[in-house]
């Protein structure tokens, strides 16, 4: 059995075995998150998903490594796992402890960029970037912040996803299975094992986190999975040194890119701390407008399959252009029944 089919199983299975456990923990324990006007959610719900996603990766890494599953990664590439595997631990240990004792938005920060410097310096890097119709541009000096911003920026673009049931849980798991499609067409069998893990992972937790969901995945869970995509996307994809892959991670991960940049812009135009909550995300304007969590989640979905589907397009996967046919076809008809929700809502009974 390929170890990405098995690295993917593992993770799913301990994900589904160990989130009602976790469940059980959180609510005898009163780690809870309580409604709020800024929440959708009605009643207290457990916020610490994200053990069991982290607990199902950690295991498939355990087995997949053991197995010898890592024994194709060149010699000069482990701190680079290093990088993207550890800095998944830290930012999901940051979000775990502000799941439990509420940190400070200043200080998540700190610790974050400390994480993400740490991981530039073990080889998670951006090196070079592309210009269209001139070709890779080194970026020297710039290489840090640049890589500081992709890395803290993902992770934190996945947690503000996370305002409906299922919506970043299935976004992450798109995003990893593009990236694994993409990592197993460029050669990066490494990187696509551990996208196989995050996909296993994040897919098998929608069992309890879709509308209605039993379970909040936490700041725990948004952070480690939007920071493995980020780091998957520089040390799989960026490092192939081509005009293509460089742009690569940008497409997959398009829909929390986009989302969060248009309303932190958004934020800061007003003079507001980019921090500040508020309902001016995608998904909270849908649901102002009327529709259902499911709806919205559904067609966001939508976007984040068309998204992928120019990914695999884009990096000549065989059958790509197949896949971005269908794609479109499905974000037209979501999109036809967001609107027409929407005119229904407006024009009432």
């Amino acid at each position: 059995m390929p170890y990405h089919l098995v690295a993917f199983l593992i993770s799913t299975l301990v994900v589904l075995w160990s989130t009602p456990i976790v469940k059980k923990i959180g609510l005898k324990s009163g780690y809870v998150d309580l409604p709020d006007p800024r929440k959708v959610h009605k009643k207290p719900m457990v916020r610490l998903g994200g053990v069991s996603i982290f607990i199902g990766n950690l295991s498939a890494w355990l087995v997949i490594w053991i197995s010898g599953g890592f024994s194709e990664l060149p010699s000069t590439s482990g701190y680079e796992l290093l990088g993207v595997v550890g800095g998944g631990f830290c930012f999901f240990a940051i979000g775990l402890l502000d799941d439990l004792f509420t940190l400070s938005p200043l200080l998540r920060l700190v610790l974050q960029i400390g994480v993400a410097v740490t991981a530039w310096h073990l080889g998670v890097s951006i090196d070079f970037f592309t210009i269209p119709f001139y070709g890779l541009v080194q970026l020297g000096w710039l290489s840090l912040p640049f890589t500081v911003i992709w890395l803290v920026g993902v992770a934190n673009a996945m947690n503000f996803m996370d305002g409906l049931d299922g919506l970043a849980a299935g976004i992450a798991g798109i995003a990893a299975v593009i990236m694994l499609a993409v990592s197993l067409y460029m050669n990066q069998p490494v990187a696509a094992l551990l996208a196989a893990t995050l996909a296993g992972g994040a897919l098998g937790f929608l069992r309890y986190n879709f509308n209605p969901a039993q379970i909040f995945m936490g700041d725990g869970g948004a952070y480690f999975m939007g920071y493995t995509l980020a780091a998957l996307g520089i040390v799989g994809l960026v490092k192939s040194v081509t005009t293509v892959a460089v742009v690569l991670p940008f497409i997959i991960l398009a829909v929390p890119i986009l989302d969060t940049s248009t309303v932190v812009i958004d934020r800061l135009s007003r003079g507001k701390s980019p921090f500040t909550a508020d309902k001016r995300h995608l998904h909270h304007r849908l649901l102002q407008a009327g529709l259902s969590q499911r709806s919205i989640v559904l067609f966001i979905y939508s976007l984040a399959f068309w998204v992928g589907s120019i990914a695999l397009t884009y990096a000549g996967v065989p059958g790509g252009k197949a896949y971005a046919t269908g794609a479109t076809l499905l974000l037209g008809y979501s999109s036809w029944q967001v609107w027409r929700r929407i005119l229904e809502k407006q024009e009432g009974p």
